[in-house]
């Protein structure tokens, strides 16, 4: 493990015993379940992936990629590959980049756990939101094809991709801040004062905005596939926390990579935008707004503090896991350092909003 996430987490690496598939058994099943399918079939794990362990699945002709659930106990409605296969094959299907599909398998006694497969896509994936491998001129197209690409996203029709469904329309900040706050509960490991003032004044400063569309949930440049030579969106990535939910939230939560130093998930706190050559935290705002016809984002600071909050419970879940010994990276653990200074961030934007 090196401080390079692009080392780190680019590629395939080992697999630990426990994460091991059966390729007797998930060559038995593409074969029967897999339009075109020939094996046979050589399975590596990639080293990124926190959540749901995800492999690259190598036949003759294809690569595939099998996405599935860990084994283990698992927090409640975490790990939803079923989840991730509908909205994939559904946004698909409107011709949104998200990979095509293949195959959804619910048994258990497959693989051990649920899984799904789906197309290998070749591109670029980066780590470093101030995008350090690419010439300066590149990047602010390659943060204007991201943005643009989530404001399609919200520009999608859910009823007519099949997904009315998929959630529960309106009321999403309150549920969210309530499911949070339960999943931070189940996982709490030591007391942090922050996160507690965050549960209680979340629920009290809920904008009356309350737009619907199918939100992504960890949209970041490291869950999209760019095309290997241009500012292109090939495929967007891991669908697990989707759902039909406030799209301020989902932007918003991309916005977050502005407030990050470099040391949190390659953030751009501090770095001189300007000579990089990425475009600063109110373009990006000004491009979404111009692209969704908003007429801009009065609420900013409330949806910061609510993202940051969310992130610090999925980062403590993720961290309790690992301490049960089933989390799907040996990073997993660093994340439990991250939980509290995401939490002084989070109540330092509620206080901007008012708390």
């Amino acid at each position: 493990m090196t401080n390079d996430p692009q080392a780190d987490f680019s590629g395939v690496g080992e697999t630990p015993e426990h994460l091991k598939i059966d390729e007797a058994a998930l060559e038995a099943y593409m074969r029967a379940h897999v339009d075109g399918f020939e094996g046979p079939v050589a399975v590596q794990k990639f080293k990124g992936g926190q959540s749901n362990p995800t492999y690259l699945a190598t036949t003759p002709a294809k690569k595939y990629v099998l996405r599935r659930k860990p084994p283990g106990k698992l927090l409640p409605s975490a790990h939803a590959v079923e989840r991730e296969y509908r909205v994939m094959t559904a946004l698909h299907a409107q011709g949104f980049p998200a990979p095509k599909t293949y195959a959804l398998c619910e048994d258990p006694d497959v693989l051990g756990t649920a899984f799904f497969i789906m197309d290998y896509v070749e591109g670029r994936i980066f780590w470093d939101s101030s995008l350090p491998d690419v010439a300066r001129e590149e990047r602010a197209p390659l943060f204007h094809a991201l943005i643009d690409t989530l404001a399609d996203l919200h520009a999608v029709d859910y009823e007519k991709a099949g997904l009315s469904d998929f959630g529960k329309p309106g009321n999403y900040f309150e549920r969210q801040i309530g499911r949070w706050s339960k999943q931070y509960k189940a996982a709490e490991t030591q007391p942090i004062p922050d996160m507690d003032r965050l549960i209680e004044w979340l629920p009290t400063a809920i904008p009356d905005d309350d737009a619907v569309s199918i939100v992504h949930g960890d949209f970041r440049f490291d869950n999209v596939i760019m095309h290997p030579d241009a500012p292109k969106v090939l495929a967007v990535l891991d669908w697990e926390l989707s759902t039909l939910g406030h799209p301020l939230a989902d932007f918003t939560y991309f916005l977050m990579v502005w407030r990050f130093p470099p040391s949190v998930r390659g953030g751009l706190a501090g770095l001189d935008l300007e000579a990089l050559g990425v475009p600063g935290l109110e373009d990006a705002v000004a491009r979404y707004c111009a692209r969704t016809g908003r007429a801009g984002l009065p609420d900013l600071d409330f949806c910061m503090a609510y993202n940051m909050f969310r992130l610090a419970s999925i980062a403590q879940g993720v961290y309790a896991r690992a301490l049960q010994g089933n989390a799907s990276s040996e990073r997993a653990a660093s994340l439990g350092a991250q939980v509290a200074p995401l939490a002084a961030l989070a109540w330092r934007h509620a206080q901007k909003a008012g708390a």
